[in-house]
């Protein structure tokens, strides 16, 4: 039956994954499975025939780095809850050349390494695929600008077994980045599973700043996740397909499951939401603080699951820095929100709390996010505990138990950006649109699913231009579900932009109006939210690297069943 747009009480996604029984035979049965539960040991390194698209890279014996890694990919199995350990895949890393400062750990945690380095410094990246058969990967340095063999496009992925070095020099300003995993059509898997860390970045302007540091300096990476009786990971199997090897875990997507349609491709279209909240890597966490100002570092690692920040106690939140870089001045928002891949960087201040007082950092309601419309589909699917993208959560804890005198004080100016004005554009009176919408099962790009190797003349710019580019999140009249549409967070390889102007249609400027508040649009991002219904301007200048570059939703289902495209840069 056809399923109109205009129904006034839509399908929520949790609704719909508990009342579609014939769905559930496919997700709930054969098609969710748990993670890595038989993972095979690491292959040899022994050099092998690499599959398509797949360049193993060598070192250039005439780059000099001042640090070199030694980073690989492989499963691990650590203790997360209490009983069965768990299994999951992990970064692992050791320092070859350089300061030893320049890699710690995330602590207790599957998650990391974190990687310091200061602008200017030149390093290399030894990454060895350990994963087991059928994962092909290859890292991201999600918000670093670098040269497009550098940058983790799908195209360089490696097989189980081979190296990839990556050499470049950090021209980014301050700020935190972070990588992970990105082959075509198994980023969402492999990320999900545990491999994903940080890449912060600091130079002299911010060092002169004295911000929060060492123990007052906080990361904290939000992820959902869902685990079995047996403490194992669930992930929703709808676009993972059948394990290509017999020593069990996950397997690629078949070419099929990307351009075909029906109930198996649900977690695609939606995308993952997991039943608990994890903070580097853990659930239940609790920051113990003293009564100081800490530097909050945060990462919205999740698949799909979009946070509205707010403190418990309805204080704002200071904003010093969003994607990779500080803002020009400190931003005070009552909440702030937070896409798959987008960061924010708190000035914390618990200097005038008691000692025993506790808060939470909390996602507030939120609407409008997904428009899931629908009828006649109850009472036939097993239930989900997750929380409904947009429900009140609690994040984390945080417990005042020491007292200790605070010197600090929040800088009036932070970073002298290099801000464009909108008439810098060569095309301002007709920005290049990106338009998202769905198509059958798929959410595209301007039509299109991803090519590996392919961008349109649209998509293609000039070396050192500057451009609007207009994101346009499109009505789906006559879809069976979404046809109002969904949130996407749009990210950009190799370019930092600046978000010039947002406005919404009528019809969804309710669900809008509970977001919008929480926008940090005043510096530069490398990615951004786009509700349903939402026209957003980014202002680009394309500089330092020609090349193909990806740009793609960040929602990891969405991306791995084809929402990506690349743009050209011509030098």
């Amino acid at each position: 039956m056809q399923i109109k747009a205009e129904q006034q009480n839509p399908l929520t996604r949790r609704n719909f994954m508990r009342g579609s029984g014939f769905v559930g035979g496919l997700l709930l049965g054969s098609g969710m499975h748990s993670l890595l539960s038989s993972c095979s040991p690491p292959p040899s390194t022994t050099t092998k025939t690499p599959a398509q698209n797949t360049v193993a890279r060598t070192p250039n014996p005439k780059f000099i780095p001042d640090l070199e890694i030694n980073l690989q990919a492989a499963p691990k199995t650590v203790p997360i809850l209490a009983g069965r350990p768990t299994q999951v895949w992990s970064y692992a890393a050791t320092l070859v050349k350089g300061d030893p400062t320049s890699l710690t750990a995330i602590p207790d945690s599957y998650l990391g390494p974190i990687i310091r380095v200061q602008t200017g410094q030149r390093v290399r990246v030894n990454f060895q695929n350990n994963l087991p058969q059928g994962q092909s990967s290859i890292v991201h340095w999600h918000g670093l600008i670098l040269p497009e063999e550098m940058d983790g496009h799908p195209r360089f992925a490696i097989d189980p077994g081979q190296t990839y070095v990556y050499e470049f020099e950090v021209i980014n300003r301050a700020g935190m980045n972070w990588f992970h995993p990105h082959p075509d059509m198994l980023t969402g898997q492999q990320a999900y599973a545990g491999l994903a860390g940080l890449f912060i970045v600091t130079d002299p302007e911010e060092t002169a700043l004295k911000l929060p540091s060492g123990a007052y300096e906080v990361p904290i990476v939000l992820q959902d996740r869902t685990l079995d009786t047996n403490n194992q990971l669930l992930y929703l199997g709808s676009n993972i397909g059948t394990p290509r090897n017999s020593g069990g875990g996950m397997g690629r997507m078949n070419n099929s499951d990307r351009s075909g349609s029906g109930m198996g491709n649900m977690s695609s279209m939606m995308g993952f939401l997991g039943e608990q909240l994890f903070i580097n890597g853990k659930p239940d966490f609790t920051l113990t603080a003293a009564t100081r100002v800490y530097r909050l570092r945060i990462l919205n690692g999740s698949n799909s699951r979009i946070y509205k920040l707010g403190w418990s106690n309805g204080n704002p939140l200071t904003v010093i820095g969003t994607d990779g870089s500080l803002l020009t001045q400190p931003v005070d928002r009552k909440y702030v929100m937070l896409a798959p891949g987008e960061r924010v960087d708190v000035w914390a201040d618990f200097s005038k709390l008691k000692v025993g007082t506790e808060l939470a950092l909390n996602s507030l309601v939120f609407s409008g996010a997904e428009n899931v419309g629908g009828s006649g589909m109850g009472g036939m699917m097993g239930s989900s505990n997750a929380p409904e993208l947009g429900a009140a959560m609690k994040l984390f804890n945080i417990k005042i138990e020491r007292a200790e005198t605070e010197t600090l004080r929040l800088p009036s100016k932070l970073a002298a950006l290099p801000l464009l004005r909108p008439g810098d554009a060569t095309n301002a009176a007709q920005p290049r649109p990106v338009e998202l919408s769905l198509q059958g099962m798929k959410w595209v790009i301007n039509g299109q699913l991803f090519e590996m190797n392919a961008a349109t003349p649209q998509e293609t710019v000039n070396l050192n231009s500057i451009e609007q580019w207009e994101i346009i999140n499109k009505l789906n009249p006559g879809a069976m579900m979404d046809a109002k549409g969904m949130a996407h967070p749009i990210h950009f390889h190799g370019v930092k932009f600046q978000v010039i102007s947002r406005q919404v249609l009528p019809e969804l400027a309710a669900g809008w109006q509970t977001v919008k508040d929480g926008y940090v649009d005043e510096g530069f991002k490398d990615t951004v939210m786009v509700m349903p219904g939402e026209r957003v301007k980014l202002l680009i200048k394309f500089e330092k690297y020609s090349g193909l570059f990806a740009y793609h939703c960040h929602t990891l289902e969405h991306e791995d069943a084809g929402m990506m495209r690349n743009y050209r840069v011509n030098g």
